[in-house]
C-alpha cells in the first residue's frame, strides 16, 4: 500500500465523517426536533422508551447524541433514571440503521436496477439534487432535504474512496495476518473499543470496518468481537458528558456502559460456548458490509430483548456504583433553570423548548411580583414586601441564565421557526425583568406611604384601584399570550395599554384638582407620580411583549410599524372602547 493509497484513505475517511455529520444535523432539522422533544415527555413505560430511543437515534443517526440528551434530561430532572433505561437500550438499536445504509457498497449485479443501487451510481445524482434544493429553494424544509441528500452522497463517496484506497491491502500478507490476530475475542473487543472511543461514533467505526471488509482480509471471526467492542466504545461520549452532572445523570451514563458491557459478555459467552461444540463455519468466511450490518443489528436487538426485563437491575447496579452522598448545592436551585442543561445546546429544538418553559416561569414570577407589590397598598407588611424583592431577584437571575443559554444556541443551524422563537425569548426576558424592577418600585412607594403615614383620599384610592385592576388584566392577557405564543396577542394588549396610558394621565390630572381643593398633599403627589409612572411602564413592557409576538408573525422589522399596523385595524377601536367601559373612573373627583 503506497503513500498515495494512504492519502486517499484519509481523504475518504474525512469525507465519510463530514458527510455523516452533515446528514445527521440535516435530519435533526428536517424532523423539526419533535422526536427529541418527546424524549422529555416520557411515560414510565420502558418498552415505549425503547421504541422512542430507537426512533430518535435512527433519525439523528447518532446513539451518542441520544444518550448525551438522556444524560441532560436526567440531570435537569426532566426524565427519571427509570425512564432513561429504555431510551438508552433503544438508542443502541437505532444506531444500526447507519450500518444498513453503508452496506449498499456491497451491492453487485449487472442489471440496470442493481447498477443504480450502487453508491457510485446514485451518489452523484443525489449530490446534484441536493445542491439544487440547498441553494435554489427558499423553504427551510426543502433546504434540509437537499442537505440530507448532499450529506448522504458525500458519506457514500467517502465510503467508496476508503474502499478503493484499502484494496491493495488484500495482497499484503502482513495485513491479512493482522486480522487473523483480531480473531482473538478479547483483542478484537479492545480494538473496536479503542477505535470507537477515539472517534466517538460507533456508526463511523462500523463504517470503517465495512470499508476494510472490501479487502477480503476480514473474516466474520475477526469482525464479530470488533463490533462488540465498538458498542462499548461508544459509551465514552455519554460518560464524558456526565462529568460534573448530578448523581442520577452519572448513573444514566453508567447504565449505558453496563448495558453494553453485560450485553457483550453474555453474547460472546453464549456464542463462543456454542461455537466450541458446533464450530460455526461462517466465522472463517470473508465478511462483507451487509454481514457486518446483520451482526450489528442482531447483537443490539438480542441484548435489548435479554436485558429489558432486568432494567431495574441495571438501575440498581448504576446506583450502587454512583452512591448517594452530599452534593454541592447549585446556585440556581429553581427546577426550570436546572433544565437549561448545556448538553442540549447541540440539539437546538430541545434547548429552545426548555428555554421557553423557563421564560413562562419567569413570566409567572414577574406577574406575581407586581400582584404582590400592589397588595401592599391595602395591607403593608414586611414579609410581603420582602417577597417582592425576592421575586425581582429571581427574574434577574432568570434573565441572565436564559439569555446566556440562548446565546449558546445561536451558532447552531436554526430553522426559521427556531430563529423566531429565540428572538421572542431574548426580547421577552428583557421586558419581564423590567416588570420585576417596576414591582420593586411600587413596593417602595407603598413603604413611603407607610413610613410617612400618608393616604389617598377615598376617591383617589378608588381611582388608583381602577388603574391597578387594568394593569392586572393586562398582565393576565400578556402572560396567557406569551405562554401560548399567540401571534395576535398585540391586538388584545395594545388597546388595554392605551387605556392604562389614559388612566395614568387622568389620575395625575385629578390629583392636581384635589391639590388645588386642599384634599391631597404635595407629598402624596410624588407618590402618585411614581405609582402611575411605574404602572404605565409595566403596561409598556406588556405592549413590547405583545408586539414581539406579532412582529415575528408579521415579519416586520420595526416595532413602531407593528404598533401602527395594529392601531389601524378596525378591531382596535372596538377593543379600546370595551376596555374603557371595563375600567371607568368615578365621575366624582373629591
Amino acid at each position: 500500500m503506497s503513500i498515495f493509497n494512504l492519502l486517499s484513505f484519509v481523504g475518504g475517511l474525512a469525507l465519510f465523517l463530514f458527510g455523516m455529520d452533515v446528514m445527521g444535523e440535516a435530519l435533526k432539522n428536517f424532523s423539526g426536533g419533535e422526536l427529541q422533544k418527546r424524549l422529555g415527555n416520557m411515560t414510565s413505560s420502558t418498552v415505549k422508551g425503547v421504541l422512542l430511543g430507537a426512533g430518535v437515534t435512527a433519525v439523528i443517526q447518532s446513539s451518542s447524541a441520544t444518550t448525551v440528551m438522556v444524560v441532560g434530561f436526567v440531570n435537569s430532572g426532566i426524565m427519571t433514571l427509570h425512564q432513561a433505561v429504555g431510551v438508552i437500550m433503544g438508542a443502541n438499536i437505532g444506531t444500526t440503521m447507519t450500518s444498513w445504509l453503508l452496506s449498499l457498497v456491497s451491492v453487485s449485479g449487472d442489471s440496470f436496477f442493481m447498477q443504480m443501487l450502487k453508491p457510485s451510481s446514485f451518489s452523484p445524482v443525489l449530490a446534484m439534487i441536493g445542491v439544487i434544493l440547498r441553494f435554489a429553494s427558499h423553504s427551510d424544509r426543502k433546504k434540509n432535504a437537499g442537505t440530507i441528500m448532499l450529506g448522504f452522497a458525500v458519506l457514500m463517496i467517502g465510503m467508496n474512496t476508503m474502499s478503493g484506497a484499502v484494496e491493495p491491502l488484500s495482497k499484503m500478507p502482513d495485513f491479512i495476518n493482522l486480522f487473523t490476530k483480531f480473531s482473538n475475542p478479547v483483542l478484537g473487543v479492545l480494538v473496536g473499543l479503542t477505535l470507537t472511543a477515539i472517534i466517538q461514533s460507533s456508526s463511523a467505526s462500523v463504517g470503517i470496518l465495512q470499508a476494510l471488509c472490501t479487502t477480503g482480509a476480514v473474516t466474520y471471526g475477526a469482525a464479530l468481537p470488533i463490533i462488540m467492542g465498538q458498542n462499548i466504545g461508544t459509551c465514552v461520549t455519554a460518560l464524558l458528558s456526565a462529568i460534573g452532572a448530578s448523581k442520577n445523570a452519572k448513573r444514566a451514563a453508567m447504565i449505558h456502559l453496563y448495558f453494553n458491557i453485560i450485553g457483550t459478555i453474555l453474547f460472546m459467552t453464549v456464542f463462543y460456548s456454542l461455537n466450541a461444540f458446533l464450530s460455526f463455519a461462517f466465522l472463517k468466511n470473508v465478511a462483507d458490509p451487509a454481514g457486518i450490518a446483520v451482526i450489528h443489528s442482531t447483537f443490539n436487538i438480542t441484548a435489548t430483548a435479554v436485558l429489558l426485563p432486568f432494567s431495574k437491575v441495571l438501575e440498581k447496579l448504576a446506583t450502587a456504583t454512583i452512591r448517594d452522598g452530599h452534593e454541592h448545592a447549585e446556585e440556581d436551585m429553581d427546577p426550570f433553570l436546572k433544565k437549561l442543561d448545556n448538553r442540549f445546546l447541540n440539539q437546538p429544538s430541545v434547548a429552545i423548548s426548555v428555554s421557553i418553559d423557563a421564560v413562562f416561569k419567569m413570566a409567572d414570577y414577574a406577574i406575581e411580583a407586581v400582584e404582590t407589590a400592589m397588595s401592599l397598598f391595602d395591607n403593608y407588611d414586611e414579609e410581603t414586601a420582602a417577597r417582592v424583592k425576592k421575586l425581582e431577584k429571581t427574574t434577574d437571575r432568570f434573565e441572565d441564565r436564559i439569555g446566556t443559554y440562548i446565546l449558546g444556541i445561536t451558532p447552531q443551524a436554526l430553522s426559521e421557526k427556531e430563529s423566531h422563537q429565540t428572538t421572542i425569548i431574548l426580547r421577552s426576558i428583557g421586558d419581564l425583568e423590567r416588570i420585576g424592577d417596576h414591582a420593586v418600585n411600587l413596593r417602595d412607594s407603598a413603604l413611603e406611604m407607610v413610613t410617612k403615614n400618608q393616604h389617598f383620599s377615598d376617591n383617589g384610592a378608588e381611582d388608583m384601584r381602577v388603574m391597578m385592576n387594568a394593569v392586572r388584566e393586562l398582565l393576565r392577557i400578556t402572560g396567557e399570550s406569551l405562554k401560548q405564543l399567540t401571534p395576535d396577542a398585540a391586538e388584545r394588549i395594545e388597546p388595554l395599554e392605551e387605556v392604562v396610558d389614559d388612566l395614568s394621565y387622568e389620575l395625575k390630572s385629578r390629583h392636581i384638582i384635589r391639590l388645588r381643593n386642599g384634599i391631597c398633599s404635595v407629598e402624596m403627589g410624588f407618590v402618585l407620580e411614581d405609582m402611575t409612572t411605574n404602572l404605565e411602564r409595566i403596561a409598556d413592557h406588556c405592549s413590547n411583549i405583545g408586539v414581539t409576538l406579532a412582529q415575528e408573525d408579521m415579519n416586520v422589522d420595526r416595532r413602531h410599524e407593528t404598533k401602527r399596523a395594529i392601531k389601524d385595524q378596525n378591531s382596535f377601536k372596538e377593543e379600546y372602547t370595551k376596555y374603557q367601559h371595563m375600567f371607568p373612573l368615578d365621575e366624582a373627583i373629591n
